[in-house]
């Protein structure tokens, strides 16, 4: 089969290549996926996952890309709860090859179905953002109807989300970004917005969560602003600073088939969106994941017409 593979850490995408490559096989409570459509994150370039298995020992050449959306070609032995011929989307191991490719092997539980009426590059986008939205908001910062939520990076792939979801919850959305993105955000259904580059943070005032996707200088300015009792989530690592008197969680989204089904069908009645920017072929993909200027939106990679 056709797949990207990466060797190299230090060349990042730069060094990824189109190459051949056995097709998978199915092991105990595993699926194979023909991959119709799949996302390539950059900073799994950084995950120790991406080049060595459990045990350290080196895996490459690897295969990136572990958002899919496809359709079940074979089950392993044992395997339930899919069939064969059924379209799927979801999320792959991270220690195993991933979907850049037109078939990857993954376990079962990581995959939800997809609905005929949801095309496979909108199933590849909602995976990491979708869970790590639900997961930040709900599981983690434990959000409650009326509270209020400062969004970082809420015009992004993983902010869109946050702030979509909170606002259908009840929340009072506050988001933040560049100057260009103020009117996406609004329109998302954030009521406030913060310019990172002019505006001041603090203006902000106390809020109940903060769902942080930056860190750095802007991550402990934001802890400051939580509320007593409020929560501070990060997904870029553990926090430098903490509230004063509140919880600090910094996590690692998982795969969840039934919160993937309750975003999928969020996005088929309308009440969420995705935002992709750029789609590509297989056989391009190596040029359109290393793109010459900033694109806004996601790159999804179409494998299949």
């Amino acid at each position: 089969m056709k797949a990207i593979v990466v060797t190299d850490q230090a060349a990042g995408t730069g060094g990824m290549k189109l190459a051949e490559r056995p097709k998978p096989q199915a092991a105990i409570n595993d699926v194979i996926v023909q991959v119709h459509a799949s996302r390539f994150v950059p900073t799994e370039l950084e995950w120790p996952s991406t080049w060595t298995d459990r045990l350290g020992q080196d895996r490459t050449p690897s295969i990136p890309g572990h958002e899919l959306a496809g359709v079940v070609t074979a089950l392993g032995y044992g395997t339930t709860g899919l069939s064969v011929g059924q379209r799927v989307f979801g999320l792959a191991d991270w220690y195993r090859d991933g979907a850049l490719a037109e078939y990857v092997a993954m376990e079962a539980r990581n995959l939800a179905p997809l609905a005929g009426d949801v095309d496979f590059t909108v199933g590849a986008s909602l995976p990491i953002s979708g869970l790590t939205a639900w997961q930040g908001l709900f599981q983690h910062g434990r959000l409650q109807a009326g509270q209020s939520v400062l969004v970082h990076g809420a015009a992004g792939a993983v902010g869109s989300m946050v702030t979509q979801l909170a606002r259908e919850f009840g929340a009072h959305v506050i988001g933040s970004g560049r100057a260009a993105d103020r009117q996406t955000v609004l329109d998302l259904g954030a009521k406030a917005f913060v310019d990172l580059d002019n505006g001041a943070l603090e203006d902000v005032g106390g809020v109940d969560l903060v769902f942080d996707v930056i860190g750095g200088d802007i991550g402990k300015r934001s802890a400051r602003l939580v509320r007593a009792g409020g929560a501070f989530v990060s997904i870029v690592g553990p926090a430098e600073a903490r509230p004063t008197d509140g919880i600090v969680v910094d996590f690692v989204v998982e795969s969840d088939r039934a919160q993937l089904s309750e975003i999928v069908q969020r996005v088929r009645d309308g009440r969420l969106r995705t935002n992709i920017g750029h789609v590509s072929t297989l056989d391009e993909a190596v040029v359109a994941l290393n793109p010459t200027k900033r694109r806004k939106g996601m790159t999804i990679i179409r494998v299949r017409p």
